[in-house]
């Protein structure tokens, strides 16, 4: 089946401009339309795109990574962007900015999944972060395992400042008791707001 540029790069999981400069560099080709429009064979892509990923990190997309819990932190979100994309500024990589707002304990927000798919698309040359948390409270193993698999380098800016046992252990209980709290209550309920202060202060405590 034969497919527009932003029809390709959407089931494909990379950006239209990928596919544009593979075919400047003779990695792909397409067909063009009496009008000049490109016309891609989603099929051959397909078999192709994987290989053609793993051109090594500087070949691929630079993707930054962000998350924050609860809409209340889009302050600390715009910030952890901000740290991300000066990180790259100074290495000199181009990137993209994937953002989202929600649990660390939820597997299904939207720029997780797009980064997942993108990142077994091979077309995910490195993904930056600024801890490890960032991409997911458990489980982020298996995310860079992915990685691992797929050729993509993975940079964690403040791998150097890991927290404690003890300090992973009541962030993850404190996220836990949110998320339930917020199911119970309702995120935005004077009551859930509360208790999850009542929950910081605690540990903040401790």
């Amino acid at each position: 089946m034969r497919s527009s540029i932003s029809e390709a790069a959407l089931v494909l999981g990379v950006n239209a401009s990928t596919l544009r400069r593979w075919e400047r560099e003779g990695r792909i080709s397409s067909f063009r339309t009496t009008g000049g429009h490109r016309r891609y064979d989603l099929d051959q892509l397909r078999g192709l795109v994987p290989a053609l990923g793993r051109g090594g990190p500087e070949a691929r997309v630079t993707v930054v990574y962000a998350r924050v819990s609860s809409h209340d932190l889009k302050e600390d979100l715009a910030r952890q962007v901000g740290v991300l994309s000066d990180y790259c500024a100074v290495h000199g990589w181009e990137h993209e900015v994937i953002q989202d707002l929600g649990s660390g304990l939820n597997y299904e927000k939207r720029g997780l999944r797009d980064l997942i798919k993108r990142i077994c698309t091979g077309a995910v040359g490195r993904l930056v972060l600024t801890h490890k948390d960032r991409l997911l409270r458990f489980g982020a193993e298996i995310v860079f395992s992915l990685c691992e698999h797929f050729g993509t380098e993975v940079v964690i800016i403040n791998r150097s400042e890991e927290s404690s046992y003890e300090e992973d252990l009541t962030r993850d209980v404190l996220e836990i008791i949110t998320v339930f709290s917020a199911r119970l209550y309702g995120s935005r309920s004077h009551k859930n707001k509360k208790l999850v202060q009542s929950l910081r202060e605690a540990a903040a405590a401790l």
